[in-house]
């Protein structure tokens, strides 16, 4: 019996090998992280400046553009609200400025640099996003808000006062060492979305995108949230993913 248990196993990992190889070996693989060339990531993007030129999108080689020669300016510290039906192609433009998906044409500028020469990690780094559906991994809530060991504790503990979570986190017996489920399971859907706007907090880059960030939370920690961002991201350019009309009510552009 232990023989064919074996067997089994063998064969079954043997499957697991095999799709290994075939992601490393047939999926196309990402751009180079980082490029000679970049910017330093300390001093860029220092105003946050997004020019968009003729920008052009699809999901795959053979399907249709879902964006089609799109222009846009977005000065520093601009507050821009992007709202448009479903399939209008919103997410889209969030995915092309992270470089998720690839330009088919046209360019993204932040601060004069063309995003497609840079290094994905210098990138994205310069770029916070809180998404729709909280992103947490299983692990200690400091590890969440901190996954590099960045910052100090007194600058953690500060960013979850910003971000209103001081007092439910005191609470906790394990404090920071709180361990958190996959997917924040073992939390309200409301405070994990609060501890993405902490990590953003913390993080404070000066591009901040929200991809209909409170659609699945009460009105109560729409407000909380709205008014963080509001004062800590106040010199930042935010572009903000939109169904709540009162949550882009006081842009300065509306795309």
């Amino acid at each position: 019996a232990s023989v064919f248990s074996t067997a089994g196993s063998i064969e079954t990992n043997m499957v697991s090998a095999e799709r290994i190889k075939e992601y490393q070996d047939s999926v196309p693989q990402e751009a180079e992280g980082k490029h000679d060339h970049d910017p330093e990531p300390r001093h860029w993007p220092s105003g946050g400046n997004i020019r968009i030129t003729g920008l052009e999108m699809r999901y795959r080689e053979s399907l249709p553009l879902v964006l089609r020669r799109v222009n846009l300016d977005i000065k520093s510290g601009e507050k821009v609200g992007i709202v448009g039906r479903t399939g209008s192609g919103k997410s889209s433009l969030i995915l092309s400025l992270f470089r998720i998906n690839e330009a088919s044409g046209g360019c993204i500028e932040i601060d004069g640099h063309d995003i497609s020469h840079l290094g994905l990690e210098t990138l994205r780094s310069a770029i916070t996003i809180i998404p729709q559906d909280p992103v947490l991994f299983s692990g200690s809530l400091r590890l969440n808000l901190d996954p590099f060991s960045q910052y100090t504790d007194q600058e953690v503990w500060t960013s979850l006062e910003t971000a209103h979570l001081k007092t439910y986190v005191s609470s906790l017996s394990d404090g920071l060492s709180f361990q958190i489920a996959e997917g924040g399971n073992n939390m309200a859907v409301g405070h994990r979305q609060l501890v993405c706007l902490a990590r953003a907090c913390l993080r404070k880059t000066q591009i901040l995108l929200l991809d209909e960030a409170t659609a699945s939370i009460d009105l109560e920690t729409d407000d909380l949230i709205q008014a963080t961002i509001r004062t800590v991201f106040a010199d930042s350019t935010i572009l903000t993913i939109a169904h709540r009309i009162n949550t882009i009510m006081d842009s300065d552009k509306v795309v």
